[in-house]
């Protein structure tokens, strides 16, 4: 609204500006009666001059008059003058009519008028060019411009660039809608950022649940396997019982009959259970699989924690097997994040017991890395080791790449994250973890001291 009422202002100066041009015009060129006496006097200047014989050229030049000499009534000149609105009297040199004297200076006025008339509107021409020039810079500055600046970033926003602001201008006409539009951006930005971020949490959400539901899903697995072993150990037994021993009684018969139908549906309940979470299990992966194909990096939270914390993590996990404790963790205070950790371990104990099937050691120790600076950063060590055939030199150098996996994996379902994901963990927390085969496959997770 500034702009408009700048141009209003400068336009009615203008114009009044022209209005007192054409005003003192007015004035100056305004209608004045013919003075008589003068012209009388001049007339009788003339007639005594021309008395003494002054030529009559020397007369009309001296006076600005025109002499006709002649007194015919239908002259031809004197007819031209009262024609052009000349002021003519009789000219009588000593009493003697003999023609006329007439002075013309209404025509010269007329024309000096016109001369002035015409730079006056030579004047106000240009200026009205001038101004109408300025006017269209200003209206296409303060409307045209800004215009086509917001039809540029309506383009930018439609495809998706909200990170250019608009330009606001403090001239522009449009400043208040502009302020606004670009508002409007930056509440879209933050709409879209916070869209961003709610489905990463809902996929980091996703992951972590498919993570750790796989979890008690392999413990399941686990005593399924245990359950198994021991009914079919049972029924072997009872098998070889009755067909052996024919001297059982009829009931002692029955009831040995019994006992195996028994067991042989328990043996199917239990294969139903490990059938059900092997399906599980699938669906978990596939699911942290499509997850993890959106989201390269998940959140991992270090905040100061006391180590023993880790035994009991490990002691958790124990129905994957025989793990076995070598020493006590050196007490101190480590940087992690405690469900990251009990991720990362379980993954390593899980892949072991998959892959290699044998007893699990843990033992932990005291580390120590110097810095191209000379300072020194501690760490304390969990070392995770099987005695398995362990991993093929060819693939220890990728066996934790993303979607990777080894030659040893056989028939065994996996997509290749478990290393993948335990790297990712220990290094966000500022650690790291190591690899290698020693009689077995043995990894190194570091954990930085406070």
């Amino acid at each position: 609204m500034k702009v408009l009422r700048r141009i209003a202002i400068i336009y009615s100066i203008f114009m009044l500006l022209v209005l007192g041009i054409f005003m003192l015009m007015n004035r100056r060129y305004s209608y004045s009666e013919r003075d008589l006496v003068y012209y009388n006097d001049v007339c009788r200047m003339a007639e005594k001059e021309y008395a003494k014989g002054v030529a009559e050229e020397d007369i009309e030049k001296k006076y600005d008059c025109h002499i006709i000499i002649s007194t015919e009534i239908n002259n031809e000149e004197l007819a031209k003058l009262y024609k052009n609105y000349a002021f003519v009297i009789d000219f009588a040199p000593d009493g003697n009519y003999i023609g006329k004297i007439a002075w013309s200076d209404e025509v010269n006025r007329f024309q000096n008028t016109s001369d002035a008339f015409f730079k006056i509107t030579v004047f106000v021409w240009a200026a009205l060019f001038i101004a109408g020039i300025v006017l269209i810079i200003v209206l296409h500055r303060s409307v045209v411009k800004p215009i086509r600046e917001l039809e540029r970033f309506s383009e930018k926003i439609a495809s998706g660039n909200l990170e250019e602001p608009l330009p606001i201008h403090k001239d522009n006409l449009f400043g208040s809608f502009v302020e606004a539009f670009d508002l409007m951006r930056e509440q879209v930005k933050e709409a879209r950022q916070k869209e961003i971020e709610s489905e990463k949490a809902r996929k980091e959400l996703v992951t972590e649940l498919s993570h750790d539901v796989k979890t008690p899903v392999s413990v399941i697995k686990a005593a399924c396997e245990v359950m198994q072993a021991k009914c079919e150990s049972r029924l072997t037994s009872l098998n070889e019982s009755v067909n052996i021993d024919t001297n059982n009684s009829h009931e002692e018969h029955f009831h040995g009959k019994k006992e195996i139908d028994d067991i042989e549906y328990t043996l199917d309940k239990i294969n139903t259970i490990s059938s059900k979470a092997d399906t599980i299990g699938n669906l978990m992966s596939n699911l942290m699989h499509v997850n993890l194909e959106d989201m390269e990096v998940l959140t991992v939270n270090p905040i100061e924690t006391d180590t023993r914390v880790i035994p009991q993590m490990i002691s958790n996990i124990r129905n994957y097997g025989n793990i076995i404790l070598e020493n006590d963790i050196p007490e101190c205070l480590v940087y992690m994040d405690k469900l990251r950790m009990e991720q990362a371990i379980d993954n390593i104990v899980g892949n072991s017991y998959k892959y290699a099937g044998t007893d699990i050691r843990v033992r932990f120790a005291n580390d120590a890395s110097m810095l191209e600076d000379g300072s020194k950063i501690e760490f304390v060590k969990v070392i995770i080791k099987d005695s398995g055939k362990g991993v093929s030199d060819e693939d220890i150098p990728l066996i934790a790449e993303k979607y990777y996996r080894g030659k040893n994996t056989g028939e065994q379902n996996g997509y290749g994250l478990g290393l993948y994901l335990v790297k990712c963990y220990m290094d966000r927390m500022g650690g790291g973890m190591e690899y290698y085969n020693d009689n077995g496959f043995t990894v190194e997770l570091l954990l930085k001291k406070v």
